[in-house]
């Protein structure tokens, strides 16, 4: 993994910024503004630097191929936890109903408090880890996953504690999806991000499908619902150990481009082993200068990326984590656009999970094996589409560089200040709208047919509702550079809430119009609307962010000015005081 620069100790890089860093410097944190531009305020800083013609151009991300594909693999088995918890319950619900003598609407609370807490936990989580780093994250939420994991094995009779258990366990697993998003803008630059993501995103889709057969098979062989929750247990406890092996700090916030080292508690334990096993006098001596060197008032000038984003103090700490942020991003008017394009083929698609064991139990008679394995196809559908649409988002940005004579820089990263990233991710949606819009209507009609014409359009919906997620997800990643999983956070409560409402209505729509014109009804609302506002996105997109990113300029400058008058002021009156 990469290592410390020789530079990082004597702060050479912090003495070479000049006014540039004087005019960004800003003093504590002093009110909720300051907080509300934090995002605007590092992209703005980032602008600056990329303009300094002395400064020497340095690599995005000092991670090797080798390093990204093995943070790859981690962050595939790291996503398999909401979805797989998520879904592997299905099966057991009548099990549960049973056993804590319960009705099914009261087992089916339990669902809707997961949905809650899974839109509650990136909230808290995944903004905390633009600030206080991915790591720590994974291992809480983890452990917290596990835990809960662990009591829902061991309780089989009080309802109460169910209920308690699952929204615990929920607010652990779901927080893992937008730090991956975190991680993925950490470590790639937007011209690579899609060749990562598509093979995480095709894994999380996946466990939505697998969760109910798996569910069932493990039930069906161990009699009972006790031996899932033993399973999540292990898959859980597993997973937090290879995190704490195998996974480092990647937040820029935290580790530049990944040449400031960490503090010991922050390294992977067996970088901690190593280190105290072969730890020389030298080491010692830069770990205490490097210490030093994160301690001084200045911090945010402190090499890369982490040096520049604003320093406000331990009083600040709980403000800069306020979920306040993720919610904020839903009301401009370009993230709207891209939320919407992101969350309402998640709801079509968890839409489309809710009807399936009902269309092939009541129309097709399928047994409960039967019915777990009609949700293969849709599994096979993500993997494809995610593994697929990775492919095709770099090559649309490459297309889109080439077509306006912009040169990629796969070193230090595009200034996408300059670069129509909207139009690059949004560019090839178009045609895929209108397939997803005709194979979801017809989907609805092709109920009552033979079992394969479903099954076919199972499998083409899921691959381009996966596509949909990944490009938009990746857009708004790329459009908050300085808190992707901030800006992750904002789609998972968009997706969720969104689902919970298509959810809601589908019993009653499908009972009064019928599955045909339901799911015809849902295709023009999501399909027509996605089209329209992909339509301005492609047209309007770049200049509402330019517009957007202004306003939090002149807004941050504004701040500034105003605490510099008020410090000269302060000095000022304890001249005359010392004079007197």
């Amino acid at each position: 993994m990469p290592r410390l620069s020789a530079s990082e100790f004597d702060g050479s890089d912090r003495q070479k910024k000049g006014e540039d860093d004087t005019a960004l410097e800003k003093p504590v944190a002093s009110g909720p503004n300051d907080l509300d531009y934090a995002a605007e305020r590092h992209e703005l800083e980032n602008h600056v630097e990329s303009q300094r013609q002395d400064a020497p151009a340095t690599p995005y991300s000092l991670f090797t191929p080798r390093d990204k594909k093995i943070l790859t693999v981690i962050l595939i088995l790291t996503m398999l936890a909401s979805p797989l918890t998520a879904t592997i319950y299905l099966p057991l619900l009548p099990l549960l109903a049973e056993q804590f003598h319960v009705s099914g609407q009261a087992v089916n609370l339990t669902i809707t408090i997961y949905i809650v807490f899974q839109a509650i936990s990136p909230l808290l989580f995944a903004t905390m880890s633009d600030t206080v780093g991915r790591r720590p994250i994974y291992l809480t939420t983890y452990a917290l996953y596990t835990l809960s994991s662990l009591g829902l094995a061991l309780n089989q009779h009080n309802y109460a504690a169910l209920l308690i258990l699952r929204a615990l366990q929920s607010l652990g697993a779901s927080a893992v999806l937008a730090v991956a998003f975190g991680v993925v803008a950490d470590v790639c630059p937007p011209a690579e991000r899609g060749a990562m993501l598509g093979p995480t995103q095709s894994a999380a889709n996946l466990a939505v499908c697998l969760g109910p057969v798996i569910g069932g098979w493990v039930a069906l062989g161990s009699h009972g619902f006790v031996w899932v929750f033993w399973a999540l247990v292990i898959f859980g406890g597993t997973v937090f150990i290879l995190i704490g092996i195998a996974l480092p700090e990647t937040a820029r916030s935290l580790v530049g481009n990944g040449n400031r080292r960490v503090r010991p508690w922050r390294r992977t334990w067996f970088k901690i082993l190593g280190d105290s096993g072969a730890r020389t006098q030298k080491q010692s001596k830069d770990d205490t200068r490097f210490a030093e060197h994160t301690n001084e008032a200045g911090n945010e000038k402190a090499g890369g990326d982490a040096g520049r984003i604003s320093q406000m103090g331990k009083r600040q700490f709980f403000k800069k984590v306020n979920p306040w942020g993720a919610i904020r991003i839903v009301f401009y008017k370009d993230t709207a656009l891209v939320l919407w394009l992101a969350g309402a083929p998640y709801a079509t698609w968890y839409c489309i999970q809710a009807s399936i064991s009902q269309i092939y139990k009541d129309v097709y008679k399928f047994n409960e094996l039967q019915i777990g394995l009609s949700y293969l196809t849709g599994g096979f559908g993500t993997v494809l589409g995610g593994y697929a649409n990775g492919k095709l988002m770099d090559w649309n940005y490459r297309s889109t560089a080439r077509s306006i004579g912009y040169t990629i820089n796969k070193v230090s990263g595009d200034d996408l200040r300059k670069f129509p990233i909207e139009r690059a991710r949004a560019k090839g949606a178009f045609g895929l709208l209108v397939i997803y819009t005709g194979a979801l209507a017809g989907y609805g009609w092709s109920i009552r047919t033979h079992e394969s014409l479903p099954l076919i359009l199972q499998f083409v919906l899921a691959a381009l509702c996966t596509s949909f997620q990944q490009t938009f997800n990746a857009l708004l990643v790329d459009i908050f550079p300085a808190s992707p999983s901030t800006a992750a956070a904002s789609s998972n409560i968009t997706r969720c809430t969104l689902a919970a409402v298509a959810v809601a209505i589908l019993q009653p729509l499908v009972g009064a119009i019928g599955r045909g014109w339901f799911f015809t009804l849902l295709a023009l609302v999501s399909g027509g609307g996605g089209f329209f506002a992909n339509l301005a996105l492609v047209n309007h997109g770049m200049q509402w962010r330019e517009a957007r990113l202004a306003k939090g300029e002149a807004k941050i400058q504004g701040l500034a000015e105003g605490r510099s008058k008020e410090m000269e002021s302060q000095r000022s009156n304890t001249g005359q005081v010392q004079g007197t």
